[in-house]
């Protein structure tokens, strides 16, 4: 018989190596070998009852395979064998499985088996690192507060020791504000603090491109955990943030990339760019915060930026929108400006934008979702609502045309009274505004009744 086949009606009754008890007494009859000092592993006992699948001319090779746990399990106690037990040995088995792995034929099923056995032992290393205990649901370090994660299919990697969680053996927990991911052992080694903090307290971007200090003044060290660091990798590689301009060692900067305000707001640059982990998280809870004003920053990207004179025009369409829907009792109901509540600055200002509208801007996004918003609020205003139809304005200048609202196209609005004209009327009377006029007229004819009130008290 083939190796192949031999090793194929292997595997139709193995059994797992880490099972104990039922497998063996069906194996043995419930007898145990008289050559082992403990229990018995069931591919021991199974190559015991059929030894002629395995026979046959022994290599060096096969002989390490048999010690590897083919033909003794390492969690067995097999006179002369060293026994697996602790971390030590275990380590050593799996020193012995990736020797063997490199020296077996590549694509060869004894070296697929011997990777299999590997995937074991590791297994069985880590949950000897890190056995199950109580550990507390919730834990705060640092400001940060860590929620005990219960999900064990996930992969995901520790943000401490940049080792893969292994849920279905391991304690694990993430930080509800950053988002912070950790093994439960690696927690009291934590020394970085929440970034939602960060956020907190001084919610603003870093405005300069790149802001390098240099390498040197930053005394050849990793700007957060202050690790040596060097560019030609000796002793560990050092990366620059394209965010912050500092350097991180391979522990604190993942070449993970992001957009950065500073290449937005300058350049209208979005492409990702290689950031630290903190700025990474920093600038995912920074994505939707209303914290640029581009006029102060760069007045002249509207210049050169068509999509933002459109954005800006239909924010302040929307602004002169919100006193009509505070006002109506239908638009309250039917809580028409809860369209924008992913977006709540915009019925607030008309300058502050966050880095996420800038994204949708670019791409296009925002300027469809705004359109149709703008569409349904006129719609409701001019032609679904009597109430806010009555507090439209007819113009006063020509007195001709339909009722006029402040945010039609073809409108101007005084700035004194808020009065509505036609834009050509407006611009082309050489006069004041008619109401403006009226409530000077007025407030003139007043002043001799209230000086003659004062002067009777």
């Amino acid at each position: 018989m083939e190796y192949d086949e031999r090793l194929a009606l292997f595997r139709q009754t193995h059994l797992n190596p880490f099972d104990r008890g039922e497998e063996e007494d069906h194996l043995e009859g419930g007898k145990t070998s008289g050559a082992h000092a403990g229990f018995c592993d069931p591919i021991s006992l199974f190559l015991e009852a059929k030894p002629e699948l395995f026979s046959g001319p022994k290599t060096h090779n096969s002989d390490r395979t048999m010690d590897l746990g083919l033909a003794e399990d390492h969690f067995s106690r097999p006179v002369g064998s060293f026994v697996a037990s602790d971390i030590e040995q275990l380590k050593q088995a799996i020193g012995e499985c990736k020797k063997l792995i490199l020296e077996l034929p590549e694509h060869s099923e004894r070296q697929k088996d011997t990777v299999v056995k590997l995937i074991h032992l590791r297994l069985k290393l880590q949950e000897l690192k890190d056995p199950e205990e109580d550990e507390p649901n919730l834990r705060v370090i640092l400001e940060h507060r860590f929620s005990k994660e219960k999900s064990k299919s996930v992969k995901q990697t520790c943000d401490k020791c940049s080792a893969i969680i292994w849920g279905l053996i391991q304690t694990w927990y993430t930080c509800t504000g950053c988002y912070y991911r950790c093994h439960s052992k690696c927690m009291n080694l934590i020394t970085k603090p929440c970034v939602r903090s960060k956020v907190s307290h001084q919610s603003e971007y870093e405005l300069s491109i790149c802001p390098e200090i240099g390498l040197d003044r930053q005394d050849y060290r990793c700007a957060e955990c202050r690790t040596p660091i060097s560019l030609r990798g000796v002793p560990t590689e050092a990366r620059q943030c394209d965010y912050t301009g500092q350097y991180y060692c391979s522990t604190c900067h993942w070449n993970d990339t992001a957009i950065v305000p500073a290449r937005v707001i300058h350049n209208w640059e979005f492409e990702p760019r290689k950031v630290c982990r903190s700025s990474l998280r920093y600038l995912a809870l920074m994505m939707s915060r209303p914290v640029l004003k581009l006029k102060e920053i760069n007045p002249l990207l509207f210049n050169f930026v068509e999509e933002l004179v459109e954005i800006k025009k239909l924010r302040q369409d929307i602004l002169l929108m919100k006193p009509y829907f505070l006002t109506c009792k239908e638009a309250m109901e039917a809580r028409l400006l809860l369209q924008l509540q992913d977006r709540q600055h915009f019925v607030e200002n008309d300058d502050m934008y966050s880095l996420q509208d800038l994204i949708d801007i670019s791409s296009g996004r925002l300027s469809c979702s705004l359109t149709e918003i703008h569409t349904i609020f006129a719609k409701h205003i001019k032609l679904d609502c009597e109430r806010c139809q009555a507090k439209g304005f007819v113009c006063e200048l020509c007195k001709e045309g339909d009722i006029l609202f402040p945010f039609d196209s073809h409108t101007s609005v005084c700035q004194d009274c808020s009065a509505v004209f036609h834009r050509d009327c407006y611009y082309d009377n050489s006069t004041t505004c008619p109401r403006c006029a009226r409530m000077t007229e007025r407030k003139q004819d007043d002043e001799p009744y209230e000086k003659g009130a004062e002067h009777q008290k």
